[in-house]
């Protein structure tokens, strides 16, 4: 090696060390994001469905892929604030009362300074601060109105409002799918953004969504607890023989292979303390991560 090549193996080692240290940051503010969703029982899989379908919606609204992944991500992590709502509140299997939904308000401004001074702060804090802003200026935390709501914040909250719609929870079932498209469609220029909106009702018309609603990965559908509904999330490291538990119920099951790939049996049992222990897919983070190693390049 010259003299003169020298510099550039330099600057490209640095460069390489640079684009680990930020994927070791994204990393950990994604298993954050995922232990602030398990602990809820009927949230499973929330976070990759918000992901996936604000990626498929920001590519079809026009944004780059390198901008349709970072919209993703922020997707994944907009729920972060969360972990400032008691286990009471956010477990709560009837309705809150008003008190305990302005509990739950505060999560946006929670996530957005559990934030503050982060190195990826700005790729995302907007989503995570004003996902539940509405365009008539009825949502929170600020009530913001119509443009003034970050586009991200606008286009990831379809998503997570249109997941809420079609996931079950303790108290009723998650709607159909068509129904939930309706439903976004008589709000639009009101609750969702008009555009956005209509583009996201046209996608999930046209079938965008329904390998999406429903699952937790990749081809990987939520599974169910007898007692409990769709609860189960099987991690893409699971294996045959391996246990896990509702947890919802507490109830302990066994992979089992079958002619649709492993399926959840149940034990007869209650499950462990260690197998009540919140999982960590880290194969699915470690993927995530990769996906979007070009929104965070170069920041």
């Amino acid at each position: 090696m010259t003299n003169s090549e020298s510099p550039s193996a330099e600057v490209q080692g640095l460069r390489r060390e640079l684009a680990s240290q930020r994927q070791a940051l994204l990393a950990s503010l994604l298993v954050s994001a995922w232990m602030v969703e398990a602990r809820d029982p009927y949230t499973g899989g929330h976070l990759w469905r918000v992901a996936r379908m604000a990626h498929a919606l920001a590519l079809e609204s026009g944004s780059t892929p390198r901008e349709a992944s970072r919209i993703a991500m922020a997707g994944f992590l907009h729920d972060l604030g969360k972990v400032g709502i008691p286990d009471a509140i956010l477990r709560k299997p009837g309705k809150l009362s008003d008190e305990e939904f302005a509990t739950v308000k505060t999560h946006p401004r929670v996530g957005a300074r559990m934030l503050s001074g982060h190195p990826l702060a700005d790729l995302v804090v907007g989503v995570i601060h004003h996902h539940h802003e509405m365009p008539y200026g009825r949502g929170y935390p600020m009530g913001l109105v119509g443009a003034e709501i970050p586009h991200d914040a606008r286009l990831v909250g379809i998503c997570d409002a249109f997941d809420a719609m079609t996931s079950t929870r303790p108290y009723r079932a998650g709607m159909p799918i068509a129904k939930s498209l309706d439903s976004i469609e008589s709000a639009l220029g009101r609750q969702f953004d008009q555009a956005l909106g209509a583009t996201f009702v046209r996608m999930g018309r046209a079938g965008a969504f329904d390998a999406v609603v429903g699952h937790s990965d990749e081809g990987i559908p939520l599974q169910h607890c007898p007692a409990c509904g769709p609860t189960l999330v099987r991690t893409r490291s699971a294996r045959a023989g391996d246990h896990l538990a509702c947890p919802a119920c507490a109830a302990r099951f066994t992979w089992a292979r079958s002619e649709q790939g492993l399926q959840a049996l149940p034990t007869g049992e209650l499950a462990s303390a260690e197998e009540l222990e919140p999982g960590l897919d880290r194969v699915q983070i470690e993927a995530l991560v990769l996906d979007w190693a070009d929104a965070i390049a170069g920041h």
